[in-house]
């Protein structure tokens, strides 16, 4: 097939309210490779952080099909120069192709130009894939946030690197 031999291009850019049900199909297909359903209402969160004028949803979208996204804001009384990444997915058939980590570098330079300094997030225990991944990434255990027992998540940090 034609399509089949062209080039992919990946396209990282805001999401859009209209966009909202294909980013929270990918948030399932993601999340089922690690935590069963739980029944919370996906969809709406999704058209809520979408349309949210005190965060962003970066979304990759490649041969017109969404296939990563990012979701991230200040966390409630935080400092200012500090960034909550709280939803970070790549299509389980995407895995491995190099886009998460170009939708990462997006997030830092968004996090960059936006003068922030901290980033954190929670990760799943059973997450190990993502685990490995944001070490990769120069994430690490936050010191501010050990998990407390029966925690099911671990803290992360990350130390956004100056303007160059």
């Amino acid at each position: 097939m034609i399509r089949d031999r062209l080039p992919r291009t990946l396209v990282i850019r805001t999401a859009v309210p209209a966009e909202a049900p294909a980013v929270a199909a990918l948030h399932a297909r993601a999340r089922a490779t690690y935590y069963p359903d739980d029944g919370f209402d996906w969809a709406a969160a999704w058209r809520t952080a979408v349309a949210r004028t005190d965060g962003q949803v970066l979304c990759a979208v490649e041969q017109g099909r969404i296939v990563a996204l990012a979701s991230f804001r200040t966390p409630q009384d935080a400092p200012a120069d500090t960034v909550k990444l709280f939803q970070f997915h790549v299509d389980p058939d995407r895995w491995r192709t190099g886009i998460g980590t170009r939708l990462h570098a997006a997030c830092v330079d968004q996090w960059r130009a936006e003068g922030r300094r901290t980033a954190v997030l929670d990760v799943h225990v059973d997450n190990r894939r993502a685990q490995a991944f944001y070490a990769r990434h120069g994430w690490s255990p936050d010191p501010e946030n050990p998990p407390a027992e029966d925690d099911h998540h671990l803290y992360l940090r990350y130390a956004v690197p100056p303007r160059e």
